[in-house]
């Protein structure tokens, strides 16, 4: 197939795992007989420094044209005063806002070679399986704000509409896995949440199959590090989502192993691994590509349609993962590029296999 592929790399360490997330892209390509072209584009802190803007006017039409875009970080103390007009995080809400990506997918699985990273013991540990659906384009990130010489307010609002479709597509998701959907809010206190709550609880009916259950914020925050497994598929707010999903991160050893993908109605999605921009080591090449390798599956999933690329991608990474190299993030001391062609071997090899058994087993036939 043929596939147009806008990245955005960003700030700090993100052109190194971007770059890292290409390469695999590229291989998977070549191997597999699919043509994907590049268009690298600027964002965050990198275009303000070009542009004066976070998200200029070409980045975004790039953006809306393509079929995916591959995001690396965005920010870093040098545009870090809080009483900048401009700054680089804007540019990611305005992207999120554009594309219309409303659900947000984080996947969280622990690695059984990786589970002595984790602050929890490892029989906490066992069969941890979740996917987070952040509702990404409502809530106090995008509402009205004002501030004073000593006062400020985010507005946090959210219509019916836009609790349903993510709701909706948690749902769906929960289907396609172990039935369980469990709903986040803060229902006790905001009347957004009271909102959320009612409209969870009429789109259920719609879904018989699904168990579901709500939890309050803040006893969910506690469950998570105590009862991680019992969860499945976990649907929440903009605010919250954020908070939980870092929190979860703990549990998996770094955030450097995450992924995430973005969608709206269509194809097309943004896809990047949940970590920041972290401005400590960049352009040191130590930084994990792994979350953001991880999210080239997703973009092949999700938005490409081709579910056996994506699941050598993320072989190719459990492999890693099990035998190194682990970069130093997760106890070991690869450099970037040393993670990065350890997995484009192992897809090579996934690649190989395949290939040996389908030509025996035509051969048998």
């Amino acid at each position: 197939m043929k596939a147009h592929i806008v990245t955005l790399p960003g700030d700090g360490v993100g052109p190194e795992v971007t770059a890292a997330a290409v390469a695999v892209l590229k291989t998977v390509a070549a191997r597999y007989e699919h043509v994907f072209t590049f268009d690298e584009q600027l964002i965050g802190g990198a275009a303000i420094d070009a542009t004066g803007e976070p998200l200029p006017a070409a980045s975004l039409a790039a953006c809306q044209s393509a079929d995916a875009v591959l995001l690396g970080a965005v920010g870093g103390p040098k545009w870090s005063d809080p009483n900048a007009s401009v700054r680089p995080e804007q540019g990611l809400l305005a992207l999120r806002a554009a594309l219309g990506v409303y659900a947000n997918l984080r996947p969280l699985q622990v690695h059984p070679a990786l589970a002595n990273l984790s602050p929890l013991k490892n029989e906490k540990l066992k069969n941890v399986d979740v996917l987070f659906v952040r509702e990404l384009t409502g809530g106090a990130y995008f509402g009205a704000k004002t501030r004073s010489a000593d006062t400020a307010t985010d507005e946090c609002k959210y219509t019916v509409a836009e609790v349903e479709r993510v709701v909706r597509r948690a749902f769906e998701l929960a289907r396609g896995r172990r039935h369980h959907l469990t709903s986040v809010d803060k229902a006790n206190v905001l009347e957004t949440s009271r909102l959320w709550r009612s409209t969870v609880q009429r789109i259920a009916a719609d879904y018989p199959d699904v168990k579901v259950e709500h939890q309050l914020v803040d006893s969910m925050a506690m469950l998570l590090l105590t009862q991680p497994n019992r969860y499945d598929v976990v649907v929440t707010e903009n605010l919250f989502g954020d908070i939980l999903t870092d929190e979860a991160a703990a549990l998996a050893g770094s955030l450097g192993l995450l992924p995430s993908a973005s969608m709206g109605d269509g194809k097309a999605g943004l896809y990047e691994p949940i970590h920041g921009s972290a401005p400590d080591i960049a352009g040191q090449g130590v930084a994990n590509p792994v979350g953001a390798i991880l999210s080239v599956a997703l973009l092949l999933r999700h938005s490409l349609g081709l579910e056996a690329e994506a699941i050598a991608v993320e072989a190719s990474v459990d492999r890693v993962l099990r035998h190194g190299p682990h970069s130093r993030d997760i106890g070991g001391t690869a450099g970037t590029e040393a993670v990065r062609d350890a997995v484009l071997a192992a897809i090579e090899d996934h690649a190989d296999s395949t290939a040996a058994f389908f030509s025996g087993a035509r051969a048998c036939g």
